[in-house]
C-alpha cells in the first residue's frame, strides 16, 4: 500500500539540512505550504524536502493550552531552545542539529490520498532506508513517547522518528522526524519537564502525555553505530532511486516564494504572543 507514492517519475529534491541556526522552523512550516500549492496546482514534480533545525522546540497547538504555558516556555528558552508553534496537528517534539527532517509532498489532483496512504508510504520508505542497516522497523504509537501517534517508528519497542501530515490546496505533505544521533531520553526529558511545568498536577480538558524518557532513543543508539545526518541523506536519495524515480536538485522558484511571503505571515501571526513573550491564552488551534 505504502509503495505506489514512491513510484514517482521525477523527484524534486530540496536539501535545506545544512542552513545553520539562523535557519528557523517557521520558515520550514511556510516552506511545505508553498511547496504544498506549488505541487496542488501542477507547477512542480513531487518533493522530497530535508531539513534541520538547531535547538528548536515545536508545540503543537493544544500544547499551548496548558494551564501554566507561560512558565512551560520560559523553562525550554532557559535550556536553550527556542519555541515555535506549528501550523498541522500533534503535540511537542524536539529539533536540534540531531534530527533530520524529511517531508515528502505529493499532489492530490488526480486520486486522493488517504490519510493511511501518507503514513504507510513514509513507514514504507523508511523501512527500505533502514534495511541495509539491518533494522527491523515496526510502526504503531509507543506510549510513553512524546507526540504520541499510531505511526510512531521503532525499533526494539524504542522511538526514534514520528510522522504528521499537512493537506493545502491540492498538495500533500508527509513529515517525519527521525531521530539520527544524540541521546533520545535526553530529548524527551526535557519534554517530560515542560509538561511538568504545564500541568503542575492540574485536571486537564486534554490528555498530554506521561512522558517516559526510556521508550524514546536516537538510530545511533538503536543500531549501535554513530550515523550522520548526511549518511542518512545519501541513504534516502539512494532508496528514493530504486523505486525507478530520477532526482534533480532544486531550491524554491519564483512564484513559491510568493506563496511563501503568504505562508509566512500567517505563522508568524500565529506565533505572535510566543515571541513577544505575552501569555498563550488567546493562540487558536
Amino acid at each position: 500500500m505504502g509503495h505506489e507514492l514512491l513510484r514517482q517519475p521525477k523527484w524534486r529534491v530540496i536539501d535545506q539540512s545544512h542552513f545553520g541556526p539562523l535557519f528557523d522552523a517557521k520558515q520550514s512550516f511556510a516552506i511545505d505550504d508553498a511547496l504544498c500549492t506549488a505541487v496542488g496546482a501542477g507547477q512542480s514534480d513531487a518533493v522530497v524536502r530535508t531539513w534541520v533545525h538547531e535547538n528548536t522546540v515545536v508545540l503543537g497547538a493544544a500544547d499551548t493550552k496548558l494551564p501554566y504555558i507561560d512558565e512551560a516556555i520560559s523553562f525550554l528558552r532557559q535550556e536553550g531552545y527556542r519555541v515555535v508553534v506549528r501550523n498541522s496537528g500533534g503535540l511537542a517534539v524536539v529539533l536540534d542539529s540531531g534530527v533530520l527532517n524529511i517531508s515528502l509532498i505529493f499532489p492530490e489532483t488526480k486520486n486522493t490520498i488517504a490519510i493511511e496512504q501518507g503514513y504507510e508510504t513514509m513507514y514504507a520508505l523508511m523501512a527500505a532506508m533502514l534495511a541495509s542497516y539491518g533494522a527491523r522497523v515496526e510502526a504503531g504509537e509507543i506510549v510513553g513517547s512524546y507526540c504520541p501517534g499510531s505511526y510512531d517508528l521503532s525499533i526494539g519497542g524504542k522511538k526514534f522518528a514520528g510522522i504528521s501530515q499537512r493537506r493545502v490546496r491540492g498538495g500533500v505533505a508527509v513529515q517525519i522526524y527521525l531521530c539520527v544521533n544524540g541521546s533520545g531520553a535526553a530529548r524527551a526529558e526535557l519534554i517530560r519537564r515542560f509538561y511538568e511545568l504545564g500541568r503542575q498536577g492540574e485536571k486537564t480538558k486534554f490528555a498530554y502525555p506521561d512522558v517516559v524518557p526510556a521508550v524514546m532513543a536516537s538510530l545511533s543508539e538503536l543500531l549501535g553505530c554513530e550515523l550522520s545526518i548526511d549518511e542518512l541523506l545519501v541513504a534516502l536519495w539512494r532508496t528514493l532511486q530504486s523505486f525507478g524515480g530520477e532526482l534533480y536538485s532544486s531550491a524554491l522558484e519564483n512564484g513559491e516564494w510568493n506563496w511563501y511571503e503568504q505562508y509566512w505571515a500567517r505563522i508568524v501571526e500565529r506565533n505572535a504572543n510566543v515571541s513577544s513573550g505575552e501569555p498563550m491564552r488567546e493562540v487558536e488551534p
